[in-house]
């Protein structure tokens, strides 16, 4: 595939998995190329000119989300991040805090603190990215708005708790997937439950992105869709309008 927007291949080694951002065994990354590529899809499909509220409602460890407000803080007006995993969510609060100054500094003070201990100069090098990272965030708008909270991605009532106040229009997310990662949720039925869930909750005019491993994304009957693939991963691009209109959400 063609990149349409992301046309240029730019060094992310500040985003990478595990150096500013936090990671942890068993979860995965999202390639920071493709994650902007389908943003900017996800906006052009939406349309208008306003920022986006972005959410995430199967955050993980909130890579996808923090990476995307670091990225386009420009185009971005608040992330939300959700997922039913209680573990999961103490590293996306983590992740979701690198959106802020205080928690740049923060993350390159306890880097540093890391180099002068044990005299490993990578926690150096992650502590000059936070910094950078800090004047990236500080030259395209500053702070970003967020929150993070415990949501099961089929449930359309926790949903509403969980981005009350924020108003989402631009969902971006990686769904479970493999033997790393399950899908979890008393009514999970996979895609197709999941859109209904989400076209319950957000706008009329919002798009849902969707990311899935392997070749060929799954197809979702009735309900038009736009797909693209990079790599190991298919994205599939729904508007909430189509999902509706196929009955897939009342």
């Amino acid at each position: 595939m063609a990149y349409r927007y992301a046309t240029e291949r730019v060094d992310h080694s500040d985003l990478a998995s595990g150096f500013v951002l936090r990671s942890a065994p068993g979860f995965t990354a999202f390639p920071v190329r493709l994650a902007s590529e389908t943003f900017q899809r996800a906006l052009a499909l939406r349309g208008g000119d306003g920022p986006a509220v972005l959410w995430d409602p199967c955050c993980g460890k909130g890579y996808l989300s923090t990476v995307l407000g670091l990225v386009h803080r420009d185009r971005i007006a608040a992330v939300v991040a959700s997922d039913i995993d209680d573990a999961s969510l103490e590293i996306a609060r983590a992740n979701l805090a690198l959106l802020t100054a205080e928690g740049l500094a923060a993350r390159a003070a306890e880097q540093r603190a890391k180099a002068a201990r044990f005299d490993k100069p990578g926690y150096a090098d992650a502590a000059t990215a936070a910094d950078r990272l800090a004047a990236r965030l500080a030259a395209d708008g500053g702070d970003l708005p967020h929150t993070v909270a415990h949501a099961d991605a089929f449930d359309p009532s926790a949903l509403e708790r969980a981005t009350a106040g924020f108003a989402p229009d631009v969902v971006v997310t990686d769904v479970p997937y493999g033997e790393r990662v399950q899908w979890q949720g008393a009514s999970g039925t996979g895609l197709p439950g999941m859109l209904t869930s989400l076209a319950r909750v957000l706008p009329e005019h919002g798009v849902i992105a969707i990311g899935v491993r392997g070749r060929k994304f799954p197809p979702v009957p009735g309900v038009a869709s736009r797909k693209f693939r990079v790599g190991t991963r298919s994205m599939g691009l729904f508007r909430v309008a189509d999902v509706r209109a196929a009955g897939t959400a009342d």
